[in-house]
């Protein structure tokens, strides 16, 4: 296991502690609700706006309520998956266990097609997710079709919106070199 000082130096982006007011803040802000100041915040540091716009963005979208947060989870993991970003995966990993989904689904999302333990609505969320994070994307009229009778018109615009902003957000971590901060080893999940 890496200490966060050689993790922190693996990333691609010189790292400091915020300062200031807005330093302050955020880091208060982040250890109280995640136990710890969360590496991308210091990476975006460097960039105010991006910051601010990105914690906007963030809350906001954690509004919708269009899918079961299950499906919507299941589906940000396989991105982050997909994309290869660690931090994601780790930080999802947390984030979904502590919204009580199964941690059988979370082992499983890297192996989905071959997993008996997803429903069909689950599989048609997975098969979405890997067709549109695809490069180029090569989502199908068939697969919208199925999807919208699985979860509703509302539930598949939820459901592209998630994908494409779990896609920014692993690109973004992974081209800066964001690896995993350790929040599933809080939740028992094993490492990749």
């Amino acid at each position: 296991m890496t200490t966060t000082t050689e993790r922190r130096a693996a990333i691609r982006v010189p790292v400091e502690e915020p300062r200031g007011v807005l330093g302050r803040l955020m880091r208060w802000y982040s250890r109280r609700t995640y136990g710890d100041v969360l590496d991308n915040g210091l990476v975006l540091w460097h960039h105010k706006r991006a910051l601010v716009a990105t914690l906007l963005h963030e809350k906001q979208i954690e509004r919708f309520d269009a899918l079961p947060p299950g499906l919507r989870t299941l589906a940000e993991l396989r991105a982050a998956t997909l994309i290869g970003c660690s931090w994601c995966v780790d930080f999802g990993s947390w984030l979904a266990h502590g919204r009580g989904l199964d941690l059988e689904h979370l082992r499983e999302v890297v192996r989905w097609e071959e997993s008996d333990v997803f429903d069909e609505t689950e599989r048609l969320v997975l098969e979405f997710t890997d067709a549109a994070t695809a490069t180029p994307p090569n989502v199908t009229d068939e697969l919208v079709a199925r999807l919208t009778d699985a979860v509703g018109v509302s539930g598949v615009v939820e459901l592209a919106k998630m994908v494409a902003v779990e896609n920014e957000r692993s690109r973004f971590n992974h081209a800066l070199g964001l690896t995993s901060q350790g929040f599933s080893d809080r939740c028992e999940l094993p490492g990749d």
